[in-house]
């Protein structure tokens, strides 16, 4: 699914589990080795996806260990982005000389966010925003699309600027593809749908190829009980 939200020039690979056996590299196995078993099966699966993904770039195999803040160290001149939830893994890479960053993130399509979590990743102009959206698509998953969409923001930014993004330094709006482009789903499930977003940074943005960059685009996708959003910023 993540393929369907990024340009050819990017590659991507995805699994819905942890079924595939992987085998780490040392530094990648070190990582994790006080992990519980399941945080070192989706480390393990996501770096799978990656390197068949490096693979159809023609870059070969190896190591892929967490730098600062966990984000992958890859290869010489590869821009990349990994992202695990229950139920789906993946991992989307480029050339730097195509993309100068990415950033994807998935999560579980629930109907809410656990309480009180809204308020601390949203500005009060964004509710009013996933307000408006959920009068007329109420079963679409609005808080997840928006936590998912500030992850892929932070993705994006991280590796061009080496410094944190708080969730209220960039504001996020939707538009669904197609008039509301979301579908009431079931009774009791969330209701499918993919558009665009737009990620306005309220901090200066970073500079990429001598123009300084105040805001990233993106796409986002509601399918088969995943959240998925990315931010591909070309050259």
């Amino acid at each position: 699914m993540i393929g369907e939200l990024v340009p050819g020039s990017v590659a991507t690979e995805w699994r819905t589990d942890d079924s595939v056996p992987v085998a780490l590299f040392p530094e990648e196995a070190a990582a994790v080795a006080r992990a519980v078993e399941k945080r070192r099966q989706e480390f393990g699966t996501v770096r799978h996806c990656a390197r068949l993904a490096l693979g159809r770039l023609g870059v070969p195999e190896g190591p892929l260990p967490p730098g600062k803040r966990g984000a992958p160290r890859w290869p010489e001149g590869i821009a990349g982005s990994m992202t695990h939830c229950e139920g789906y893994r993946a991992a989307a890479v480029a050339r730097t000389a195509d993309v100068a960053s990415l950033g994807i993130d998935a999560e579980p399509a629930e109907a809410t966010l656990p309480d009180g979590v809204l308020p601390v990743i949203s500005l009060p102009e964004e509710r009013r925003h996933l307000d408006e959206l959920a009068a007329g698509a109420p079963r679409m998953p609005w808080g997840r699309l928006l936590f998912s969409a500030k992850e892929s923001v932070f993705k994006t930014w991280y590796p061009l600027t080496g410094q944190e993004l708080d969730f209220e330094e960039a504001v996020i709006a939707f538009t669904p593809d197609g008039g509301d482009g979301a579908h009431a789903g079931t009774s009791t499930g969330a209701g499918t749908g993919a558009g665009t977003f737009t990620a306005e940074l309220l901090v200066p943005g970073p500079v990429v190829d001598g123009t300084r960059r105040d805001g990233f685009t993106g796409r986002w996708l509601v399918r088969d009980g995943v959240v998925l959003t990315a931010i591909v910023l070309t050259r």
